[in-house]
């Protein structure tokens, strides 16, 4: 598109008043306006919500910039009875014409699709799924027929009015009402909202879910000119500076409704107030339930930074990545009010409580572990992949999180281990922790890796979560002992299990001679290794005897420093990488197909057949890992072949 026509669109744009809803917001509005979610409640909470954001946005603006005043910030409530009107309004930052049709026509929160993908079209159902996620200003439709946005940005003249009667389209255009700066709603409220326009269940609502904010709400009475006094709602105060022992249970999970969009109470509250190198307050909380989002690339950390009660940023990643599920606030002293974000980036003093507190929240999972594994579980299957992405990062807390991790492992018998566990059950002479990757626990049991592991009775973790791809090729030695995939072709468990000891050296000795006589006998299969390469050419790096296949005849591993399979897998699917890696094929010689085969591979009537084997064996062995098979047609004419 040329310049020309680009500002053609714009202007025309710009003459435009009647806009359609994204598709997404459609869908939600349809939801709310049709709902019989009960409490209607959250509306008035949602719109406080939105109000006192704009004040703290204001409010941090005015520290950059002395040109920008933000006295006397606060959010007013009034009525219209006659014309059944909630009037909500604040006087913070405001939008102007571009921000209403962004922010109120479309929804960019990344969790929105997977919040419409589990609408099961089950009107009862999906009235529960409202609460389970934060839709803000929209939730107004729950009480409102029609909702009109009045609004003036701070720095700018015009007053512009949205409008809608959430029906698939608003209407934006110059309003002639004239204010400094803010927004006011106005809902036209439903026939069964009448409680919205009583001052007692106003004031019930605020005291309940917004009484923390730190901005003033007021009630202005309709006969406020006849002498009625205006009414302060809240109490002024920042929660988390208030003594815990003044804050009661319910004031918390309020809190946190507040600040998550969430409705259920946390699973676990941390108030905390730090004194000594670095002082500062935090008030943070893990949810009990699974955000929608919270595997979505966009997906930033949840923690507001306060400095002295003042809201700073929400874009700091106060705490790592791999914490991103927590919902709160933290409050400094030692950082000066007028720090710029860019400054505020690289601050040693935001560094020391980032850390602190990462130690902190370790300490208190790792408590709740001890105090009840049952509980702890809770938290673990809603958080525990997105944890171990930490065990990825920085070495500071690596070993802290690998404390609290879980994993189900072929002695768990389906539940889940800590690797205190597995390293109390550590067999002598054993150096290393093993696992093997998959995408179920079900499909790792049925893999012949584990054949070897399981008749020596050798204990193997199970990793299933994306993550354990990476974490396992950055992870350090843990109390001495590396993690070895049980994939790779060298591993080699054969020593493990066997004590040091006088009494042992004699069955040692043995042992040793049957490892030569093994070795003599596996040198019986050099033929047939040679043969199936030239039969199997690139399609394998090498072919080599097993030293951990028991019973199956054939499997396919790596070698020590090439790439997992399964993380090689994930970035070809990523395009990370070009293509796959040929693969290590073991064989199994104590197998009867593999024995039958070094008995007939030299046989040239029978090499057709044999060659047939070969390549079935070789594609099975491709199945089991998961790995494509290059020619599904050929395969088939084998099994077939093999079968009649």
């Amino acid at each position: 598109m040329t310049a020309q026509q680009q500002k053609k669109v714009k202007d025309n744009n710009s003459s435009k008043t009647q806009f359609s809803f994204d598709v997404e917001v459609g869908k939600i509005l349809n939801l709310m306006i049709n709902s019989l979610y009960t409490n209607k409640d959250i509306a008035l909470r949602e719109l406080i919500s939105n109000a006192s954001d704009a004040c703290d946005k204001l409010r941090y603006l005015a520290l950059q910039d002395d040109n920008i005043k933000a006295d006397d910030l606060k959010i007013s409530i009034t009525t219209n009875k006659d014309k059944k009107q909630l009037i909500i309004s604040d006087n913070g930052l405001g939008m102007n014409r571009d921000d209403l049709i962004n922010n109120l026509g479309t929804i960019a929160r990344s969790g929105t699709e997977n919040f419409l993908k589990s609408l099961t079209g089950d009107k009862q159902k999906d009235v529960q799924l409202i609460g389970q996620f934060g839709v803000g200003f929209y939730s107004s439709f729950m009480i409102a027929n029609q909702v009109d946005v009045i609004t003036s940005k701070y720095n700018e003249d015009s007053v512009w009015q949205w409008s809608s009667q959430g029906a698939g389209s608003f209407k934006v255009e110059e309003s002639s009402e004239k204010f400094a700066r803010g927004t006011k709603i106005i809902l036209h409220l439903k026939e069964d909202a009448d409680d919205f326009l009583d001052r007692f269940h106003i004031k019930h609502v605020v005291q309940t879910y917004s009484d923390h904010i730190d901005f003033k709400i007021e009630f202005i009475p309709e006969n406020e000119k006849d002498g009625a006094k205006i009414e302060i709602l809240n109490s002024v105060s920042a929660i988390w500076q208030k003594p815990k022992e003044n804050i009661t249970q319910e004031q918390y999970d309020n809190f946190y409704k507040h600040i998550s969009h969430l409705p259920n109470e946390p699973y676990m509250t941390l108030h905390n107030k730090a004194e000594g190198v670095v002082s500062y307050t935090n008030l943070l909380f893990i949810p009990s339930s699974k955000p929608f989002d919270l595997f979505h690339p966009d997906r930033k950390t949840s923690v507001k930074l306060y400095v002295k009660k003042v809201f700073i940023s929400e874009e700091l990643e106060l705490v790592p990545t791999c914490m991103r599920f927590l919902r709160g606030v933290i409050d400094s002293d030692d950082l000066p009010l007028n720090i710029s974000r860019e400054n505020l980036q690289h601050s040693a003093v935001l560094e020391k409580i980032k850390k602190s507190v990462v130690k902190k929240v370790l300490s208190e999972l790792k408590k709740k572990s001890q105090e009840s594994e049952e509980e702890y579980l809770k938290f673990w299957n809603n958080f525990g992949a997105v944890l171990k992405e930490g065990l990825c990062e920085s070495t500071d807390y690596r070993d802290k999180i690998l404390e609290i991790c879980r994993f189900e492992t072929s002695k768990s018998d389906g539940k889940l281990a800590s690797i205190a566990d597995y390293l109390n059950r550590i067999k002598d002479n054993q150096d290393k922790i093993y696992f093997l990757t998959g995408e179920s626990s079900e499909k790792i049991k049925s893999s012949p890796q584990l054949e070897i592991f399981k008749e020596k009775d050798v204990e193997v973790l199970y990793l299933t979560d994306a993550v354990d791809e990476f974490w396992v090729t950055v992870m350090l030695p843990y109390q001495d002992k590396e993690f070895q995939s049980i994939n790779r072709h060298d591993v080699d468990i054969e020593k493990i299990g066997k004590k040091e000891n006088k009494e042992n050296s004699q069955k040692d000795k043995k042992d040793e001679e049957n490892d030569t006589k093994k070795d003599v006998t596996n040198s019986e299969f050099d033929g047939l290794v040679k043969y199936i390469k030239e039969i199997l050419g690139d399609k394998v790096k090498d072919v080599r005897i097993s030293k951990k296949l028991t019973g199956s005849p054939v499997c396919l591993a790596v070698d020590s420093g090439s790439m997992d399979i399964r993380l090689e897998r994930f970035l070809l699917e990523q395009k990370q990488i070009l293509s796959a890696s040929a693969k290590v094929l073991e064989i199994n010689p104590k197998n009867e197909i593999i024995k039958n085969l070094n008995k007939n591979f030299a046989d040239s009537k029978s090499k057709s057949k044999n060659d047939d084997i070969i390549k079935t064996l070789f594609d099975l062995a491709c199945i089991i890992e998961d790995e494509p098979i290059k020619d599904a047609g050929d395969f088939s004419r084998r099994i077939q072949s093999l079968i009649t």
